[in-house]
């Protein structure tokens, strides 16, 4: 029935009243569809009593969403902003928003946004009541860990090179992957980003391609200012993006941008195939 079943630890729940009512998640909450329910409690937990103020604020952490920086962040700021039609509020436990902030809280502070005081950890209840907990390591232990993008400087973009020193940095590298990008403005009259994501060529040792080109869509979420400087305006670029897998964590170390007058990036590609490194 409920998407967080397996979250919940039972004890005693905290009466709603008669004051709020059951209403319809609506289509501009996209974070908070296909998690189980349809329908959520207004007022919420963050206090917001019409639906125009609970898709303004929700609106803001949309992106926070798409990033992936835990597994958890869906459920944690759903149960907050739209909270399921039960006859008690369940609050998320302190320990899932621990566990939320502490992973999320370095990709807000890369956005420029501290976490927010009216999320702190403190306000939600223990783990002995009944709230969302996060799901037990031994499920954790079933994912396969994949390797994380970070928060980094910007890596310079590229434009003047040989095909013969791009070879190079591809034997120093795990991966290369093609990438184009565009912007578009949103309802909130916000740039956004449309990323097209391609694995064209790869050193991938452990990884699959579509692990690679999830990863590097997060990399691009995660580093929203690298994508600002890539694209000053609203045409399509294309990009080589190449970097390193170190200690679990995903580094871009060269951007390339692929203009089509441009030969070496494309002669470079070709020659990879039969090329050996030293």
């Amino acid at each position: 029935v409920f998407a967080v079943n397996g979250f919940l630890r039972v004890a005693t729940g905290l009466d709603i009243g008669l004051s709020t009512k059951c209403v319809v998640i609506p289509k501009e909450m996209g974070m908070c569809h296909k998690i189980g329910y349809s329908e959520m409690r207004l007022p919420n937990l963050m206090g917001h009593t019409s639906m125009a103020e609970v898709i303004l604020k929700s609106a803001t952490w949309q992106h926070l969403v798409h990033t992936d920086c835990h597994p958890h962040v869906r459920t944690f700021l759903c149960s907050l902003f739209a909270p399921i039609c039960l006859d008690t509020f369940i609050h998320p436990c302190r320990s899932m928003c621990v566990a939320v902030r502490d992973s999320c809280a370095p990709v807000l502070l890369c956005h420029g946004h501290s976490w927010p005081a009216s999320l702190d950890c403190d306000r939600f209840p223990g783990d002995e009541d009944m709230c969302l907990a996060p799901l037990t390591k031994d499920y954790q232990h079933l994912q396969k860990v994949l390797p994380k993008p970070t928060c980094q400087t910007c890596p310079a973009v590229e434009e003047f090179f040989t095909h013969k020193r791009v070879l190079e940095v591809f034997c120093d590298s795990n991966f290369a992957v093609k990438v184009k990008l565009s912007k578009k403005r949103t309802a909130f009259e916000d740039q956004e980003y449309n990323i097209e994501c391609q694995v064209e060529f790869i050193t991938q040792g452990s990884l699959l391609p579509y692990e690679t080109q999830s990863m590097i869509q997060q990399w691009l979420l995660i580093n929203e200012k690298c994508i600002e400087r890539m694209t000053p305006t609203h045409r399509p670029m294309v990009y080589l993006l190449v970097g390193n897998i170190e200690e679990g964590i995903i580094l871009v170390k060269q951007v390339y941008r692929w203009q089509r007058k441009d030969s070496q990036l494309t002669l470079a590609t070709q020659k990879w195939r039969y090329h050996k490194c030293l």
